[in-house]
């Protein structure tokens, strides 16, 4: 073919195209196109400030979780719409004038738009958004386009032979793209299916903590399932090589086995719940914060995290400040001279514990729970008093009260003129 070939080719490909540009059937199509367009915008606009669940981001109320899960697709009314009204106008398109290519084409890049506002909207890890994008978008033109499969069988011929083994460009990006996509929907399912479980208020805090634990070991072994049918591996001829595998895995993960075993017992038989203050036999103490399959996040009152492996729950003993009654009884001490009227300082003691706002005290109080004051003991350079008095909760952190009653004591001590000793000997002379 000559030049003058090429020419005239072109030459008639433009003449057909300006023809085409020109004719009624592509300014149908183009009118169709306009009008789903600005339905689209009707509709979503209609949606947006009429819809009380999509109007306002809601704040507070019932269900408010699934309120705020539908106020967050508002962004994806558009391109929802935009896709319902071209779809509806390809039907027209080929009904009315027997032609929808430049409507498809439209469709095409609506459902394109539709997929980039998911992406932009609910995809937060700056990776998975990346990958989206570069891998996700690319794919999804391909597809609405046709050139899908061309693209698949090039990529297949793209391979290397390992033995029976076989390698292929289009099963890497395969393996790549829906293990980054069903890892994805792995943690976003995860962290929705706990937190649906844990607002279950009608059930205990274990109760819910071992579903959520239980879903979410269900999940990731889901995913890891699917994830090997992706990579073509028959899960037939695992069994066998997966049996050898847990018995060396067996003796080789042995802790990390009996602090999973170990984290579900304890969330079955709720010895232990998220809020409770614990101390260990070792003497580290904190309040848990998280109860893990692995281990129990221990927040000590100097803002450290502690993480314990949950074995140590079961294998050692440890105590439970918090757990049943949240009531303590608290002992403090101090010495006064011999000197000192006793029966005016245990009423003045009283006085003062009972002045504590989270002090327990009242008559409404039993007895053996009201602050009291008492003589310890005799010692040599003074009387040894004990206070003893119960609060809710530990005495540490923004429960200070031990603490404070000290100075409070310390205070009606000096205000009437009561001493407190310092060590004192007598020392004698004897004459020879």
């Amino acid at each position: 073919m000559d030049l003058k070939d090429y020419q005239s080719t072109l030459e008639q490909l433009l003449s057909n195209t300006m023809h085409w540009l020109s004719s009624p059937k592509f300014y149908s199509q183009l009118g169709l196109i306009l009008l789903a367009v600005l339905l689209a915008f009707a509709v979503t606009k209609f949606l947006k400030t009429c819809s009380p669940l999509l109007k306002q981001q809601p704040s507070e109320g019932p269900v408010l979780n699934l309120r705020q899960g539908i106020y967050r697709l508002r962004e994806l009314i558009l391109p929802l719409m935009m896709v319902l009204a071209l779809s509806i106008a390809v039907d027209i398109g080929q009904e009315l004038i027997h032609q929808s290519w430049l409507l498809r084409v439209g469709l095409s890049f609506a459902v394109i738009f539709m997929l980039y506002s998911i992406i932009n909207r609910f995809v937060e890890k700056q990776l998975f958004r990346k990958l989206a994008i570069w891998f996700i978008l690319p794919i999804a033109v391909l597809h609405v386009f046709g050139w899908l499969d061309e693209v698949v069988a090039y990529l297949e011929t793209i391979s290397l032979q390992i033995g029976n083994f076989k390698i292929s460009a289009y099963g890497v990006a395969r393996v790549v793209i829906f293990g980054t996509v069903l890892f994805w929907l792995g943690r976003l399912s995860n962290s929705a299916g706990q937190q649906i479980i844990r607002n279950q208020h009608d059930l205990d805090i274990g109760t819910r903590e071992v579903f959520a634990k239980l879903f979410q070991v269900t999940l990731f072994f889901i995913v890891f399932l699917l994830l090997l049918q992706i990579m073509g591996i028959n899960l037939t001829a695992l069994a066998v090589f997966g049996g050898a595998l847990g018995v060396g895995l067996g003796f080789g993960l042995q802790a990390i086995a009996s602090n999973f075993i170990s984290g579900i017992i304890l969330l079955l038989d709720r010895s232990l719940s998220v809020g409770d203050y614990v101390e260990m036999e070792d003497g580290r103490c904190g309040t848990i914060r998280q109860l893990n399959m692995r281990s129990t996040t221990l927040e000590t009152f100097d803002g450290k995290d502690i993480m314990v492996p949950n074995e140590q729950f079961i294998t050692t003993s440890f105590t439970n400040w918090t757990h049943k009654n949240t009531k303590q009884r608290y002992a403090l001490e101090f010495q006064v001279a011999y000197k000192t009227d006793l029966h005016q300082l245990f009423e003045l003691i009283r006085e003062v514990a009972n002045s504590h706002p989270q002090v327990i005290s009242g008559d409404d109080i039993p007895i053996e729970e009201r602050p009291d004051a008492e003589i310890k003991g005799f010692a040599d350079s003074g009387v040894d008093i004990l206070v003893e008095f119960w609060m809710d909760g530990v005495d540490d952190g923004p429960n200070r009260v031990g603490a404070d009653l000290l100075l409070m004591i310390w205070d009606v001590l000096k205000q009437h003129g009561i001493e407190i000793p310092f060590p004192q000997r007598e020392v004698k002379i004897l004459d020879k």
